[in-house]
């Protein structure tokens, strides 16, 4: 069927025109919000004319359909996902039936680590060791990739999800049998929303949201609020987009923008450029917005020509974005609320020790750091150290500013004879093979590893935790002396126990920022008034003689073109001699392999994990563990190498495991078997149950004594006992990792209880048939008293199962009986039915 408003575009080209549904009396778009006008657009192209209007009148209490055009994912959340997929097709009588619906883009980025660092070998050396480890993974990937038509592999080597999406793969408007429609995406990765920046309108989601999707399965939703974010003046000549992005993620989070769309307008904009925007955007989930959206103006199509983007897709984006009102239109959007920002008084800065919202001026980085103590006679470290210097992550790679004034202070250093000092383990892993080109063009890349920053890899390495081991020496000294260490990272996360287990402190910053802590050696200088080092003749170096200024990196951009993004687009998919050489199995179902500790068949689908277990009252339960504020999606579920002296690599080593393979949980995501055992055992979890104790433990009651959270929830699921969580602010924030809530779910907790959950966290439990309830505002559990003890009734199931519902709570010991309302954070009907389902998953399979 025609749809009423398609109209034509461009010659051959059509669109569903929002002014031609105005005009038809649908509804009035003057004054929507660029975001919530696509958002509008694809309900009228599905046909869907009340959610469109929805949109337009910004109901509060609308459900609206999404669905998106593709979906990104990365290989640590995108391979459960494939492995979901795959239990899909063995539980379907024709398992051709089971495919992806829309295209699917999963790239490897997760995956390599940084074993070797410092030579210059090490960025080949560290591909060899990736493909040893994960062969078993990638030849699933290899299968995968023929086995599903609309899946496409990035192979290992080329790139971050993000970044190769920002610089490769959006298409900022598709083209689809005639007709132009939004770039629309679901990401399995928070910073997903990197991607904003070009006006490309999706979000982070975890992978079982993902997996509905690519079946066909919209994405329902409540018509989203839009902060409209006016930015003004410009900013200073030694500030970075990374100082502006940790300001904005500070004042944003105190704001408040949890579950709203951050647009941004305003003649700031002007003085940003499409990278300074896209480092702000892939921010979004640290300062809790489900997008960091921009408008699409002149630098959009200036990044799409750069980037090598064709010249007709370039037209296209031009001519859709004015046709459909997407085009930048200052002042004149109509925003739930607006808040103004100065860009000159952004200073430069640092977040830290294990917050992307603790923003510190240069000069206030000593301060923050624990009390120093004496170190022991001889010792060569001291609390405050910086052993791990690491520029990565796409947040700050994909900036050439950023990635060009590093090299340019490590060119200014070199001249004065300067290195990274040598307790101190400096990488450089960029989001992308562009990167390594133009930094090798200008010369920069050898002073980048003259002081250390040798290039080790292309892929997220340090961000998310795959930073290696450091020195035998140094982690002994570490361990001796339990001291307070740092990294300094160009990273979007520093959660405590993420970047290295024995780095307790973890600050972000800018690239140069990076290379000057790794001249320093120590958080405890005031780099804006003490040298960071000495030259050969013994005089001070100050940070501000070696910082470039703005006309010597104007000159470095100079050597930015499209031929070198051409060139790199063009072998996008093609991967390594090693990828190529993979011999995978082939066939419409995989073939599990019964021994293996890497890829079992996922138990989420079919079988007693996938039952519902909301169908009746919970009575008698136990509070598995009992959380204070900020529990992060890392502190759930690590990603971190195995522990030896974990329960998880207990389990592995029964299996036959040798001492030295243990890997990652990351790379183990495909064994639920290892995954239960390292859910909630990150080692920096306090559980109040067990107070002055870090890990993953507990008490298993009514007996009291210490086991670890696996070993007691297996005890209480085998007595037959329901088992709750209970926790504060911010439950779930951080990475949109499924598995903290398949974690949660196959461990037996039938409900999390809480002040406030994160997004995707909140629906990444529904997803996985677990309840997310919360606290009344001025109730939590210090008000209540609570200490873990207690027995919890939960009751209204299943009949509160709808938004607004309420399910009665009693927490009760042998002393008293308190009882409280908990909201059901049940967004939509959709939701409410996954839950008495059991979850998507069993939804999907049934």
């Amino acid at each position: 069927m025609t749809n009423p408003f398609r109209r034509p575009l461009l010659p051959g080209v059509d669109h569903v025109s929002l002014a031609a549904a105005q005009a038809e009396g649908i509804a009035d778009f003057t004054g929507l919000p660029a975001s919530l006008r696509i958002l509008a657009e694809d309900a009228l192209r599905h046909g869907e004319l009340d959610a469109a209007a929805a949109i337009a009148a910004r109901s509060a209490t609308a459900t609206v359909r999404f669905c998106p055009a593709r979906i990104l994912m990365q290989d640590s959340s995108g391979v459960p996902v494939l492995a979901d997929l795959a239990a899909l097709r063995d539980a379907a009588a024709d398992p051709a039936s089971v495919e992806p619906a829309i295209p699917v883009d999963l790239v490897v980025d997760h995956s390599v680590e940084v074993d070797r660092h410092g030579t210059p070998d090490a960025a080949e050396a560290n591909l060899a060791i990736e493909f040893r480890r994960n062969a078993e993974r990638y030849r699933f990937l290899r299968w995968a990739e023929g086995a599903f038509r609309q899946l496409r592999v990035v192979p290992p080597g080329v790139g971050i999800c993000h970044q190769v999406n920002l610089e490769t793969l959006a298409q900022g408007v598709v083209l689809r049998d005639g007709l132009a429609f939004p770039d629309t995406m679901l990401g399995t990765d928070s910073h997903s929303t990197m991607v904003n920046a070009l006006g490309v309108f999706g979000w982070g989601v975890g992978g079982i949201e993902a997996l509905a999707a690519m079946l066909g399965r919209a994405v329902t939703l409540r018509v989203p609020r839009v902060l409209g974010l006016r930015l003004s003046g410009r900013l200073g000549a030694v500030v970075t987009a990374t100082d502006l992005a940790l300001t904005l993620t500070e004042t944003l989070r105190r704001h408040g923008v949890v579950g709203k769309i951050v647009e941004f307008d305003g003649p700031g904009l002007d003085a940003l450029s499409l990278a300074d925007r896209a480092t702000i955007a892939n921010m979004a989930p640290e300062y809790g917005a489900t997008m960091g959206f921009f408008p699409v103006d002149d630098e959009t199509l200036r990044y799409l020509r750069l980037t090598g983007r064709p010249a007709a897709q370039v037209a296209l984006v031009e001519a859709y974005a004015k046709a459909q009102g997407l085009w930048r239109a200052d002042d004149t959007r109509q925003f739930d609320e607006t808040l103004g920002f100065d860009l000159g008084s952004v200073e430069a800065c640092m977040a830290g020790p294990s917050r992307p919202t603790e923003r510190r001026r240069l000069s206030e980085v000593p301060a923050s750091l624990p009390a120093p103590r004496t170190p022991p006679e001889g010792a060569g470290l001291r609390d405050g150290d910086v052993v791990l210097a690491a520029i990565t992550s796409c947040t700050n790679t994909a900036n050439p500013a950023a990635m060009l004034r590093a090299g340019l202070l490590a060119r200014a250093a070199r001249r004065r004879g300067l290195v990274a000092k040598p307790w101190v383990k400096a990488s450089l892993s960029p989001g992308s093979r562009v990167v390594t080109d133009y930094l090798a063009e200008a010369g920069l890349l050898d002073d980048l590893a003259t002081l250390g920053f040798a290039l080790a890899g292309h892929g997220c390495m340090s961000c998310m935790g795959n930073s290696g081991p450091l020195d035998p020496a140094i982690e002994q000294e570490i361990r001796a002396g339990e001291l307070n260490v740092a990294a300094v990272l160009s990273g979007n996360r520093n959660f405590e126990g993420r970047v290295h287990p024995l780095c307790r402190l973890a600050y972000l910053a800018s690239p140069p920022l990076v290379v000057a802590y790794a001249l320093a050696g120590t958080l405890r200088l005031d780099l804006t008034r003490e040298p960071l080092g000495h030259d050969a003749k013994g005089r001070p170096v100050m940070l501000s003689e070696l910082w470039p200024d703005d006309a010597t990196l104007a000159e470095a951009e100079r050597g930015l073109r499209p031929a070198l993004y051409q060139a790199r687009a063009a072998d996008t998919f093609t991967g390594p001699p090693a990828w190529q050489r993979l011999a995978a199995p082939v066939g419409a179902r995989f073939p599990w392999d019964p021994a293996s500790t890497f890829l079992r068949p996922p138990p989420f689908a079919t079988g007693p994990v996938a039952a519902p277990q909301l169908l009746a009252e919970v009575t008698g339960a136990r509070i598995l563990a009992l959380l204070g504020d900020d529990v992060t999606t890392d502190h759930i579920s690590p990603v971190s190498r195995i522990p030896p002296e974990s329960e998880a690599a207990a389990f592995l080593l029964a299996q036959g495991t040798p001492a030295g393979d243990l890997q990652s949980y990351s790379a183990r995501r495909v064994n639920h078997a290892v995954m239960a055992r390292g859910s909630f055992a990150n080692i920096r979890l306090r559980n109040r149950l067990v107070p002055g104790r870090e890990g993953g433990f507990t008490r298993s009651l009514p007996g009291g004594e210490t086991t670890t959270i696996h070993a007691a929830a297996s005890g209480y699921a085998a007595a037959g006992v329901p088992m709750v969580i209970v926790a504060g602010r911010n439950y779930g924030a951080g990475s949109a990792r499924d598995w903290a809530a398949k974690g949660t779910r196959i461990l037996g907790v039938r409900a999390v209880i809480a002040e406030s959950f994160e997004r995707i966290h909140r629906a990444n439990l529904v997803a996985m048939g677990v309840l997310p309830l919360a606290f009344p505002p001025g109730v939590n559990q210090e008000t209540l008293g609570l200490t873990g003890d207690e027995v919890v009734d939960l009751s209204g199931l299943p009949g509160a199962l709808h938004p607004g519902g309420t399910v009665r709570a009693r927490f009760r010991d042998d002393a008293r009986c308190l009882e409280v309302a908990l909201l059901c954070r049940i967004e939509t009907a959709e939701e409410a039915e996954d839950l008495r389902r059991g979850g998507i998953l069993p939804r999907i399979a049934a």
